[in-house]
């Protein structure tokens, strides 16, 4: 081989592994947006309270960002919970959380009575963009029986209905001369168990997965059965001790990712960048309405619904080190001025100290409460009081 040739390969190896290391650079580098879970506390590891007991009409207020969306009342299990919610063995079964020290359960069920559990996501899905949503669950060997189709369904807006049995879509069909009907569709969760197969482990922690391609817009995940016994495959099993009247299924650890969220440039020789999300732009004055937080009722009480609201402000605030706000409390004009400025001081409190409690230097933030002084929309209507029962903050530095 004559030198100019040696030359000539020398240099398109050098070439090579030139390109080569720009391109591992940047994928060492560049955040992997696509493999973030979009759960917040997935497996039910932070909580407001320690689980006290089983209530028939209870409802789960104590696992942080999640909550039962029905009547149905699903439970939450903590090492740290009372007898009837302790772990492993507990007033409805027998079993560890598959990590941690927390987990909830369901009943999914072969009756007709139905329990699910709902949270919000971090942020919205994004149309066309493929996801997969993971969770495990495990039969309690107190169940009646078992079933397959176990799911997720993910909507754009919250659930929230009195209902203790199954879930359904109800539509208003209306008709030329006036006359209107409701019906109720089955509900289509996005990823479901496979029918022919039964979930029977006892011992076991079962894998759920799925992929979809997102509609767009979808904030919230709710998972439970979503379809009739007899479209179950309810099947009973003789090592059950049968004290229970239907499916009952613990649940842990879930998540869903997105598959292909990297925006990504191509640019010459082969080089791929990955592009970033835009940032929402913040400036001094600015008011923000946090529309998801949750109290109990006419009471100061955080819900757990109001976790992901929360976590939103505590990321914005450790992004921005500097910032500083001003939170406030506003209510609905019913009830004397007393009784809401009182009200509306107790729920702008109680999020100044879980922000406080959070880590959040109390010399950042400040707050004011106005009763209902303040109203953004008509209080002669239910969903205009409803938007005004709200907490602010105003950006006061940046």
């Amino acid at each position: 081989m004559t030198g100019n040739k040696l030359n000539l390969h020398k240099n398109k190896l050098n070439l090579f592994l030139f390109k080569l290391s720009i391109f591992l650079f940047l994928i060492i580098s560049l955040p992997s947006y696509s493999q973030e879970n979009l759960i917040y506390n997935p497996s039910f590891e932070q909580y407001l309270a320690c689980p006290q007991k089983i209530e028939p009409y209870g409802y789960m207020s104590q696992a942080m960002a999640w909550w039962q969306p029905t009547g149905g009342s699903a439970d939450y299990y903590n090492k740290c919970g009372a007898k009837q919610t302790s772990i492993p063995k507990n007033k409805l079964g027998i079993q560890m959380p598959r990590t941690g020290v927390g987990m909830v359960g369901i009943y999914t069920s072969k009756t007709t009575y139905r329990e699910y559990i709902q949270t919000e996501l971090k942020e919205y899905l994004e149309e066309g963009r493929t996801y997969k949503l993971t969770f495990y669950v495990s039969l309690s060997e107190f169940s009646s029986g078992a079933i397959a189709t176990i799911g997720g369904l993910f909507t754009s807006n919250r659930i929230a209905e009195d209902t203790r049995e199954m879930l359904t879509e109800k539509n208003i069909i209306k008709y030329d001369n006036g006359v209107s009907q409701s019906i109720s569709t089955y509900l289509k969760p996005q990823v479901v168990n496979s029918f022919d197969n039964p979930i029977t482990d006892v011992e076991n922690w079962i894998k759920i997965e799925g992929e979809f391609i997102a509609k767009g817009g979808e904030k919230f995940l709710t998972i439970g059965n979503f379809y009739p016994a007899q479209q179950s495959n309810v099947v009973d099993l003789p090592y059950l001790t049968y004290l229970l009247p239907g499916a009952y299924y613990y649940i842990d650890d879930v998540s869903v990712i997105c598959l292909d969220c990297q925006n990504k440039i191509e640019y010459d020789n082969n080089i791929t960048i990955t592009k970033t999300k835009n940032e929402p732009q913040y400036e001094v004055g600015q008011v923000v309405i946090m529309e998801n937080i949750f109290f109990e009722f006419d009471k100061s009480v955080l819900l757990p619904q109001s976790y992901v609201e929360l976590h939103n402000l505590i990321n914005l605030l450790e992004k921005y080190p500097s910032m500083q706000i001003e939170l406030s409390g506003h209510t609905d004009n019913k009830g004397s001025d007393r009784y809401n400025n009182n009200l509306s001081q107790n729920r702008v409190k109680a999020v100044y100290d879980y922000l406080t409690s959070q880590g959040i230097d109390s010399n950042r933030l400040r707050y004011k409460w106005y009763g209902a002084k303040q109203p953004i929309d008509d209080n002669k209507t239910e969903e205009g009081r409803a938007k005004n029962r709200r907490v602010e903050f105003k950006i006061l530095e940046l």
